[in-house]
């Protein structure tokens, strides 16, 4: 990410822009005003003026972004010319459609690894990916230099096997488990509760029906 600081809410529409500018890019249009953007990407025009501000002087008034230049820059924020692995830790159901999914979308971003404890699936190749056993997650970590992870385990093992991931010197964890893991200051955890988010989806549509404000723009 850049160095100066930018609003988390604006650091999570920030990957947004960048896909829909790599549409834009791959079609040939050579300029998209911030109205343009906001109705592609369901932003208002305001957020997204409010949210380029924050990296200086990226569009011209009355020309609106140039659409390779701006790609650039935000491929450069985004780290996108740096591939980075990620392991996934528990290979269940929902595990299992993370790795068939592997972020194909992005050149950036891969499962590298996959970490689970049932002996049926340890030391086997699923999805291209290798999965080892948990007993060996903290070397096979530090041995592939992976710091980032992917959090899938039941409940009742979340915070036992953070632990580990942090005692592995890992620094991130997204977390699809329904609990608050606790770890350092030093780690970042991003929560990913589907069933939350589709429980706030549903409050939405029956107070504010289906033309309710994007969840995009919301996140202020």
């Amino acid at each position: 990410m850049a160095e100066a600081k930018i609003p988390k809410a604006t650091a999570k529409r920030l990957p947004i822009y960048y896909r829909y500018l790599n549409i834009l890019f791959n079609a040939g249009k050579q300029r998209v005003s911030s109205t343009e953007l906001s109705e592609a990407v369901q932003v208002d025009s305001a957020t997204i003026r409010r949210d380029f501000s924050y990296f200086g002087a990226l569009g011209k008034r009355g020309y609106g972004y140039d659409v390779e230049s701006l790609l650039n820059f935000f491929k450069k924020t985004l780290n996108q010319y740096r591939l980075t692995n990620v392991a996934l830790i528990g290979v269940g159901n929902l595990g299992h459609a993370l790795l068939n999914y592997n972020f194909r979308q992005t050149n950036s971003v891969r499962i590298s690894a996959a970490f689970d404890i049932n002996a049926d699936i340890a030391n086997t190749i699923q999805s291209g990916v290798p999965v080892y056993p948990m007993a060996e997650m903290k070397e096979q970590l530090q041995l592939q230099q992976i710091d980032v992870t992917i959090l899938t385990v039941p409940i009742d093992d979340a915070q036992k096997v953070a632990d580990e991931l942090v005692a592995a010197g890992v620094k991130g964890i997204m977390n699809f488990t329904p609990i608050r893991i606790s770890v350092p200051a030093t780690v970042r955890v991003q929560n990913v509760d589907l069933a939350n988010e589709l429980q706030t989806l549903i409050y939405f549509l029956d107070h504010y029906g289906s033309k309710a404000t994007s969840d995009n723009s919301a996140l202020e």
